[in-house]
């Protein structure tokens, strides 16, 4: 298996929305392995502590776990208070945390479903990352991730989702585009991902280094965080602002 320790950068402190499954989960096992510390937040704190009890497995104590609902401004201003009493600051801002919503037509999703889906993937993004841009002004080496999706850009209709989860991932990137130039002064990177739909093995399995990631294959969650990582990684004066990806098949 590939998760190994390494001597590259020095550790960051790291905070990842969304963290409890999928992705998230993804992409916590691997900072982590880095050596890096992270602060991992779910809807539902019990789902982020098996993430961080399976980080802690791994022989990493440097996790913590926290609730979060992104659609509810409240519980965002109490997360972002309770990183304040962990850390004086974070590195990395990993912004994963979203509501999908599939749906072939408007009619197809309930009024509730459509709202949460658009309030946890926009405004959550927009509040999280208010919230936690003091800490992250306090970093020598900020850097916020995005973790968008193919349906945030224009003219693609390919991933199998709502009409709300597009508008809402539209949403995201319009942020980003924004945010970018804004806080590039201030030495805050604005890192995009646009893939689209994606294999995502587990990353503590077998599968993870036996799925293809040939030419013709699906884009893989190995590969996303291979991007990820390249990207804090590069010098502060290297501003990748997107990662855009082809769809294979």
């Amino acid at each position: 298996m590939t998760l190994q320790n390494g001597s590259g950068p020095r550790p960051r402190r790291v905070v990842i929305t969304g963290a409890a499954r999928d992705f998230g989960r993804t992409l916590a096992i691997f900072f982590a392995r880095r050596g890096d510390e992270v602060l991992l937040s779910a809807r539902d704190v019990r789902a982020a502590q098996r993430t961080a009890d399976e980080i802690r497995g791994l022989g990493f104590d440097k996790v913590h776990a926290f609730r979060c609902d992104l659609a509810d401004p409240a519980s965002v201003r109490a997360f972002a208070d309770r990183i304040a009493e962990v850390t004086d600051h974070i590195d990395v801002l990993v912004n994963n945390g979203a509501r999908w919503l599939p749906g072939d037509d408007l009619a197809s999703a309930a009024d509730e479903d459509i709202a949460a889906t658009i309030a946890s993937t926009v405004t959550g993004t927009v509040l999280v990352t208010k919230h936690l841009l003091p800490l992250l002004l306090k970093s020598d080496r900020p850097d916020v991730v995005n973790l968008i999706s193919s349906a945030g850009l224009t003219g693609n209709h390919r991933t199998q989702a709502h009409a709300a989860f597009y508008a809402a991932k539209h949403g995201q990137a319009g942020l980003a585009d924004l945010l970018s130039p804004q806080l590039r002064p201030h030495g805050v990177r604005v890192i995009s991902l646009y893939p689209p739909d994606f294999s995502n093995p587990d990353p503590l399995g077998p599968d993870w280094d036996t799925t293809p990631r040939g030419a013709g294959d699906k884009l893989t969650a190995h590969s996303l965080v291979d991007c990820v990582m390249f990207a804090i990684d590069q010098p502060r004066d290297c501003f990748i602002r997107a990662f855009h990806f082809e769809q294979a098949g």
